[in-house]
């Protein structure tokens, strides 16, 4: 698998709106009477439908519509109402949606993106759970939601340099991984790396019963994700119609894989249950990959 990838060629700007454009559109309404900081003092209350009306007409309705997410963003959604507003256990799907999409926003804008988090931490590691469950569901929902979720993972990963963020990811891509492993492939890996068997007995002993269902899970996380990519992919015909959002979902995936491959922090366990998975050869097998629509992925999967 390549990591030099070729650019795509520079996207037309958006055009931003103008002040008098910002002042009469409907986020702004809202922004003043929930959250804006010019207006903090007459807010209504809290109100979780709020947060649902917005993703259903200004994200999921409008198609993830760029102009619509930039509105939101400047109207400070994210800091001033979602993030602070978010229980763990509690938040709706929306609501864990919607702060997956201003998130990506700001990486998209280049703007720092994890200084609300870093003002409420204590809830980030229910939010990053119900954002993984999320990511593997067995229903496939709407693909750009599954693709936002994707670039989040991709985010979070490549932000190990935030501590919010490695304590959540380092846990997915360590040593206790290679539990997807079957165990031929894990004794002939520790036969070539003799000290990974004493670590990995280690690791055996420290586990705590208790908490043992949910180590494993996040421990063949990215073992499913990548079992879920396939399905998907190979779900994609040779011929025909073919949903163009599917396709942005595969494009995505493997963009993850290259930059979890990249990074050596993630690379070293990583690497060989990606290759257990086969999944570059699955990649190069795939109806996609001799589709005109696919000539990115294959350039990325080569």
């Amino acid at each position: 698998m390549k990591v030099d990838v070729q650019p795509s060629p520079d996207k037309p700007k958006i055009p931003l709106p103008t002040l008098s454009q910002i002042n009469a559109d409907r986020i702004t309404l809202l922004a003043n009477q929930y959250w804006s900081p010019q207006t903090k003092d007459d807010h209504l209350p809290y109100d979780p439908a709020i947060v649902e009306s917005i993703y259903q007409a200004e994200i999921l309705g409008s198609n993830f519509a760029v102009r619509r997410i930039m509105m939101l963003e400047f109207s400070q959604y994210l800091e001033n109402y979602l993030w602070p507003h978010y229980e763990t256990g509690k938040a709706s799907h929306a609501h864990m949606m919607s702060i997956i999409v201003m998130t990506n926003e700001k990486f998209r804008e280049r703007v720092p993106a994890w200084q609300a988090f870093l003002k409420k931490p204590n809830h980030f590691a229910g939010f990053f759970e119900q954002v993984l469950r999320t990511g593997i569901a067995e229903e496939i929902s709407n693909m750009r939601e599954q693709t936002a979720l994707l670039l989040f993972l991709n985010h979070c990963f490549g932000s190990m340099e935030v501590q919010l963020c490695r304590d959540q990811v380092k846990r997915l891509v360590s040593l206790s991984m290679w539990i997807s492993l079957q165990e031929c492939r894990r004794n002939q890996e520790f036969k070539a790396v003799p000290k990974w068997r004493k670590y990995w007995r280690a690791i055996q002993k420290k586990d705590r019963p208790d908490q043992l269902e949910k180590l494993n899970w996040e421990r063949r996380y990215l073992q499913r994700l990548m079992i879920k990519f396939i399905r998907i992919l190979e779900s994609i015909p040779e011929e025909g119609d073919v949903d163009s959002h599917a396709i942005r979902y595969c494009e995505r995936f493997l963009e993850l894989m290259i930059d979890l491959e990249a990074l050596l922090p993630t690379r070293r366990f990583f690497n060989t249950v990606m290759d257990d998975c086969h999944l570059v050869v699955r990649c190069q097998l795939s109806p996609l990959a001799r589709r005109p629509e696919g000539q990115l992925f294959s350039q990325v999967s080569d």
